[in-house]
């Protein structure tokens, strides 16, 4: 039995989720479910991003405490995980006891390693609110190509990156002020201590070919020094001993995942800290995260973790970005929907099962056409998998009292859905969802076309028919029962429901190959309802 701990990207305590977060969380929900069921110990845990300027601000704006955004944030994005049907073990915060004791133990010990360094910079600062201010909260003209209204850090429009005192004519955000440059003295972690490491973590396979080609190419120079503190006033946790300075939130955040992992273990016995976070552990380590992040999880982190003597990860996993009928998320297009708009007027599992059916091992970006999705959910799930019990499942418990065959029809094509188990199961292990569910579906089909063949509406009316119609519906229920195995980690609701219409133990991949015969089944109750085109209108109303 393997012992895994995955993770997911911590959600920013500045607002709702949106079906962007949806990819990721779905993508390690699925693979967390499917390594339960194959036997090993796997635990996913996450949490609220929960420090920073944006907060701050944020909670300023609202009147109230940073605290209480935070504390709303968090019960919001619970909720929604709740409702897509998410199993973490975990949902802390950043701003907690146990983030801000690993966060100082991890700085003292890079600090011990001579791994921090100082030195003064000249910074952005707004007059008005007294404030230096984040690359991002400062906006201009493009020093390149003149584009207006750019951020302080890169341009959207010609994608150069830049300063913020290279900006044209800036302006704060905050306050619409001019900034004045000010100097300050920050800390910094030395990235190229750790050079050598990095490279020999990154050729050791720990990360898809696309990130890892991507990374290589910061190696072609040297690697920079990474600015780990920020000025008062700040949201954060104050440096130790450095009155006014605080940790930058990236330092924090990703010790954030110990950080979650330690507060259920003081909660759970069968937990030990060290057992997953020394050097030496034996636990995998997973990390679920967006392309946009890389550069700190694969670089930085695994360099901070190393510093610090704690392990490594297993692996990181990097998917791409979601756009909506092909276009980057919009208000005004009625593209920008949020986890809870969507619980409103879907069900979860559609969207779980369409993210999955478009997820592979690349660092590709997804799509979710919503006509598309409609008709796929529709088509696949209601038509083919759904379709295949509600055939099958009225003869039984109209015909022979709700109890099984004692024998399958046509043996060879249960055995033959069983057989593709491994195959499948590869599929999941490798996060190639996509091709794990046109294998599936490939079955599915195989399993209509037998009812097709065999007819049992038209058997039941033949005289003496009465124990292949029997077979026949039995050999139906336990195809579905097979199918229901391998989309569990996809549908676990639906999967749920299955197994109590079948009156069964939970299904497994243990339990795969053994059918149901002679075995009394409850009456079928629709288990999916189509999507129709208004829940689409509403779905992107304003």
């Amino acid at each position: 039995m393997r012992t895994i701990l995955i993770t997911t990207a911590l959600n920013y305590a500045n607002g709702p989720l949106h079906l962007g977060h949806m990819v990721e969380v779905i993508q390690a929900d699925i693979w967390a479910r499917f390594q339960r069921m194959r036997g090993h110990d796997c635990l996913y845990i996450s949490g609220c991003d929960a420090h920073g300027t944006p907060i701050m601000i944020s909670a300023k704006k609202l009147n109230i405490t940073p605290e209480a955004l935070i504390a709303k944030s968090r019960t919001e994005h619970q909720h929604d995980l709740a409702g897509f049907i998410i199993e973490v073990a975990n949902y802390h915060t950043t701003h907690s006891d146990e983030n801000r004791e690993l966060s100082n133990l991890v700085y003292q010990r890079l600090k011990k390693n001579g791994d921090i360094t100082r030195r003064t910079i000249e910074q952005a600062f707004d007059p008005i609110e007294n404030i230096f201010l984040p690359d991002r909260f400062i906006r201009g003209t493009c020093p390149k190509c003149k584009a207006p209204d750019q951020y302080g850090d890169n341009c959207e429009a010609c994608g150069t990156t830049y300063s913020p005192l290279e900006l044209i004519d800036p302006v704060s955000a905050i306050s619409g002020a001019k900034p004045i440059v000010k100097e300050s003295e920050h800390f910094f972690f030395n990235l190229a201590n750790y050079h050598d490491m990095l490279k020999d973590w990154i050729e050791k396979g720990h990360l898809q070919p696309e990130v890892k080609n991507k990374l290589k190419e910061w190696f072609g120079e040297e690697l920079k020094s990474w600015d780990i503190s920020r000025d008062a006033p700040y949201f954060g946790f104050e440096i130790p001993d450095c009155p006014g300075k605080y940790f930058y939130v990236w330092l924090d955040a990703p010790i954030g995942y110990m950080a979650s992992f330690k507060d259920i273990a003081a909660r759970q016995k069968n937990l030990d800290f060290d057992a997953y976070w020394q050097p030496h552990s034996h636990a995998e380590l997973y990390h679920f995260i967006g392309k946009d992040i890389a550069y700190f999880h694969a670089l930085f982190w695994p360099a901070m973790l190393k510093g610090a003597h704690f392990r490594l990860p297993t692996n990181v996993f990097v998917h791409g970005y979601l756009t909506i009928n092909g276009q980057k998320m919009s208000k005004s297009r009625g593209t920008f929907i949020t986890a809870n708009k969507y619980l409103q007027h879907l069900d979860p599992e559609f969207l779980r099962y369409y993210i999955a059916a478009k997820l592979t091992p690349q660092v590709e970006d997804i799509d979710l056409n919503l006509e598309d999705f409609a008709l796929r959910a529709n088509a696949d799930l209601v038509g083919k998998f759904i379709n295949l019990a509600s055939r099958s499942a009225g003869f039984i418990t109209k015909k022979f009292n709700g109890r099984l065959s004692t024998e399958l029809d046509y043996p060879p094509l249960f055995e033959h859905f069983v057989s593709e188990r491994e195959a499948i199961a590869a599929y999941f292990e490798s996060l190639n969802y996509n091709k794990a569910i046109r294998h599936i579906m490939a079955l599915a089909d195989q399993a209509n076309q037998y009812i097709d063949h065999e007819k049992p509406w038209a058997l039941v009316k033949q005289e003496g028919q009465e124990n292949k119609v029997h077979a026949v519906c039995t050999q139906s229920l336990n195809l579905f029962k097979v199918l229901t195995t391998y989309l569990k980690p996809i549908l676990p609701k639906t999967a749920s429901a299955v197994e109590d219409f079948l009156n069964c133990e939970p299904l497994s991949w243990g339990n795969l190959a053994t059918p149901l015969l002679d075995h009394e089944i409850k009456p079928f109750k629709p288990l999916l309802q189509r999507i129709m085109p208004e829940q689409l209108e509403q779905l992107a109303a304003g």
